[in-house]
């Protein structure tokens, strides 16, 4: 491995490269910044080696472009592409975006929208239940996100006109789009031959190979296992299966994973997380500004205290399955049988069970149960922040506090810190939007507990100030008169969660709670009760202040003194 023989000086923007690599899987002169390429290609042969080797990736890099091909172990909606706006594309987005690449493909170094537009109308004839008529708006907004999503990434780049013009009135607007064919021909670049899968669960997993010399299904586990380090919030123990549970225990696998990244570990008894203080390979910053993040910080610190009252205990039932067949059986009914060539078809089973003599006779370890709380607290407690601190939220979210609830929820289990069940007689998960019968509180969320909150407010003289009249080092901190956002930062006071007998030494030293990422998981702080949760009212005999509404709400972590 490289990373242990690069010079110590060299070694921070080695690892700076690894985590642009894995949070960016393509890689352009123009994104996701235009010092990104150079500093990839600067490290390229140890990058292809070393990724190679920990994780089973392949990296291809040439002048213009950098290319990681992932590994996919399961079926995951948890990063879905996303509009300029960060709206979640549907699948008729999903849909254009492929048949506009399709066409790219075709076309030569121009065109223009409506062109590429007539080309798509004409590729959805030949797909059952899908159309692009030029005449409907919501069919043209959905092609022009589906074209910004390939501009944001360089395959197209406006040379003249406005895509929104056109979206308004086609007869009216235009767009020329010069189009980068290198980055076209390295976006759609699938791991095997489309035509050879009968399932989509041939898309998933990897060979044996590499520089392991251990023996294949240890080789491949192990990278499995790193893997899920990089790719995922947090790992729990009880999500794997031998051997991988053995290996996720193993201090040499997670320190060859922080040697590459240069983040650190964090290990508990109930798993292992990584922790991004650079922000650099997390997609989503938890604790972070805005409404949702904020909201989301005070509910998970409002659930932890519920959860760890010892004189009123909570329900706890074992996680439900989600079993993997289902959603890879719904999707292979998507598949048209035309399209497969049936004499290479791919009839792997990746469901097939492992029979490997040295994992065989390990003992499985008991089902754990975890927490349950009812939907209808959810609810309640939701807007018992909106009630007590509605006035610092975007307007948004002042006018559909259910919207809010749904979306924290949706953005706490994203982080892997609860989980969305339905305790019926399906057992099923609940659908996207909907919190069904309540929610399963998993051992990271008890790290966020004791947010001490405050409210402030604004003077009238600091409602219109500069941000570098505020002393904001980023534009982002600044607060706008119409709107004053929560500012919130996790607790240090981190503690194990309820009901686990022991705690796994941790490697290092925690990074600060304000710069933690969306990795985030249990402290190395001793355990210490959690504070209340204090507002600062004005005094009584103050003057009124013709400012009172423009109010901010600051959340922070015990003695930070903010």
């Amino acid at each position: 491995m490289h990373a242990r023989t690069i010079d110590s000086l060299a070694l921070d923007s080695y690892q700076r490269a690894a985590r642009v690599v894995l949070a960016n899987h393509l890689i352009t002169r123009s994104y996701p910044d235009r010092i990104a390429l150079p500093l990839i290609r600067r490290w390229a042969t140890e990058l292809r080696e070393d990724l190679a080797e920990l994780f089973g990736y392949r990296l291809e890099v040439t002048e213009t472009t950098a290319r990681l091909f992932p590994v996919l172990d399961k079926l995951d909606a948890g990063r879905p592409a996303r509009t300029a706006a960060d709206r979640l594309f549907d699948r008729r987005r999903y849909a254009y975006l492929a048949l506009a690449l399709a066409a790219l493909g075709r076309a030569g170094d121009q065109i223009t929208l409506s062109e590429l537009a007539d080309q798509v109308a004409a590729y959805t004839e030949r797909v059952d239940g899908l159309d692009l008529a030029a005449d409907r708006a919501g069919d043209r907004d959905a092609f022009v996100d589906a074209v910004g999503w390939l501009a944001a990434r360089g395959a197209v780049t406006l040379a003249d006109g406005d895509a929104g013009g056109w979206a308004s009135d086609p007869e009216a607007g235009e767009a020329l789009y010069d189009i980068d064919r290198s980055v076209v021909f390295a976006l759609f670049r699938p791991p095997r031959a489309l035509q050879h899968l009968q399932s989509v669960t041939g898309l998933l997993g990897e060979e044996a190979g590499g520089g392991d010399t251990r023996s294949p299904a240890m080789a491949l586990a192990s990278r499995a296992v790193r893997r899920a380090l990089v790719e995922q919030p947090v790992v729990y123990a009880a999500d794997l299966r031998e051997p991988h549970r053995s290996l996720l225990a193993q201090e040499k696998l997670v320190r060859e994973v922080e040697q590459v990244t240069g983040l650190k570990a964090e290990r508990r008894a109930e798993g292992v997380a990584l922790i991004d203080s650079s922000g650099r390979l997390s997609d989503v910053r938890f604790p972070g500004t805005g409404t949702l993040a904020q909201v989301a910080l005070l509910l998970a610190g409002e659930i932890a205290d519920l959860v760890l009252d010892l004189d009123n205990p909570v329900a706890q039932i074992p996680r439900p399955e989600r079993p993997l067949a289902d959603l890879a059986e719904q999707l292979d009914t998507a598949i048209p049988a035309t399209t497969v060539f049936a004499p290479l078809a791919d009839t792997v089973d990746i469901f097939a069970t492992e029979e490997d003599s040295d994992f065989a006779e390990r003992e499985e370890p008991e089902i754990p149960v975890y927490p349950f709380i009812d939907a209808a607290w959810i609810r309640e407690t939701v807007k018992m922040l909106a009630a007590r601190y509605g006035a610092t939220f975007a307007a948004q979210w002042q006018a559909d506090v259910p919207g809010l609830t749904a979306e924290v929820v949706s953005l706490l289990e994203r982080l892997h810190l609860v989980e969305r069940v339905d305790t019926g007689e399906s057992g099923t998960p609940a659908p996207p939007h909907d919190l069904g019968s309540g929610l399963l509180i998993l051992p990271a969320l008890a790290r966020y507990r004791g947010a001490i909150v405050t409210i402030r407010t604004r003077a009238e003289t600091e409602l219109f100030i500069s941000p570098s009249d505020m002393g904001a080092e980023d534009p982002g901190e600044s607060v706008s008169a119409e709107q004053a956002p929560l500012d919130t930062a996790a607790s240090a006071e981190s503690v194990p969660a309820p009901d686990r007998a022991t705690e796994l030494p941790p490697d290092g030293e925690p990074a600060p709670a304000a710069n933690v990422a969306a990795v985030d998981t249990p402290g190395e702080a001793e355990p210490v009760p959690a504070p209340d949760i204090s507002e600062a009212d004005p005094p009584a005999d103050a003057e009124p202040d013709p400012a009172a509404d423009h109010t901010e709400l600051v959340a922070t972590e015990k003695g930070s003194g903010n």
